[in-house]
């Protein structure tokens, strides 16, 4: 939730901030698999992290954009909705992260929706 009061006051910094992070952990990735000598192991959480951060960006700290942020993005993370599926099949790290990336823009698409429509 620190994050979100963060982002909704300094938006562009915590834009920068995701995709530092979202570089660090794709470096990261592509080493945990190189290490565990797995394409996509189920240790790695950072890619899941990176995209309920996206998907939660600029949502306020309340309890209902956050739960409906984290099921868009568990859903869009199944689903693997083209690009989505594309992503994954990228090499090391980018496909252990990207995948996820994108479920977490389709998440924050609708969430900021929902937001602007006041449905939540």
């Amino acid at each position: 939730m620190g994050f979100n009061r963060f982002s909704a006051g300094a938006p562009l910094p915590f834009a920068l901030l995701l995709a530092g992070l979202t570089v660090a952990a794709i470096s990261l990735s592509t080493k945990a698999a190189e290490l565990l000598k797995q394409k996509d192991p189920q240790v790695i959480v950072i890619d899941e992290i990176i995209g309920f951060m996206i998907a939660s960006f600029l949502a306020p700290a309340r309890l209902a954009p956050l739960i409906l942020s984290f099921l868009l993005f568990r859903f869009f993370d199944i689903a693997k909705i083209f690009p989505a599926s594309r992503l994954e099949k990228l090499p090391g790290g980018a496909g252990i992260v990207l995948d996820d990336v994108m479920a977490g823009v389709y998440a924050f698409v609708l969430v900021q929706s929902a937001l602007h429509w006041e449905l939540i």
